[in-house]
């Protein structure tokens, strides 16, 4: 029986590690009235190599779509000039350096939450995963928000601010899982 017991108690550790090298995020269409309908969702791992964000979206234009990781896990529209922004609540790109510079995601010196560009197939579908090197560790995304710009994103400020990826097409909050507590 003890056999049996350490086996389970071992099968229940390497399930609960598991499930804290990654998380699937909820992404759904911004609107000025909050969020929309969900248009799929993105799985972030942990690698030796960076976070890796693999996403199951559908609906989304084809071509490139600027992916960032904002400061607050908020998607909610919020007011700016007398005009509702989607998603707007979840702030600007991360940026924990207070480098103030958009880039690409391997440079040191840009914003921590500036992702590679989404790709979207002819069929309006996103399944190609992206490889963020700087970020390490998923308890850095927890209460952040994961947002789909509507254009591509050139990783530059100039000739448009934050490459130029406009409006904010989809969000989800980044929430890791409660771990429990001991037994």
């Amino acid at each position: 029986m003890r056999p049996c017991i350490a086996l389970s108690f071992s099968l229940f550790i390497a399930g609960g590690l598991q499930a804290a090298e990654s998380v699937t995020v909820e992404m759904a269409r911004t609107s000025e009235t909050g969020s929309g309908p969900s248009l799929g969702s993105v799985s972030i791992s942990e690698s030796s190599y960076g976070l890796v964000f693999t996403p199951k979206l559908a609906g989304l234009e084809p071509g490139l779509h600027g992916f960032h990781v904002h400061m607050t896990g908020n998607c909610n529209a919020v007011e700016v000039d007398g005009k509702l922004t989607p998603a707007g609540a979840a702030g600007g790109h991360w940026d924990p350096d207070k480098t103030g510079r958009h880039g690409f995601p391997w440079e040191d010196d840009a914003h921590r939450g500036d992702l590679p560009a989404l790709y979207v197939a002819a069929d309006g579908s996103a399944t190609q995963a992206v490889l963020a090197p700087r970020l390490k560790s998923l308890k850095d995304l927890h209460n952040r928000a994961l947002m789909v710009h509507a254009g591509a994103d050139n990783h530059a400020d100039h000739p448009q601010p934050l490459g130029g990826g406009g409006a904010r097409f989809a969000c989800g909050v980044i929430k890791l899982p409660v771990s429990p507590g001991p037994v």
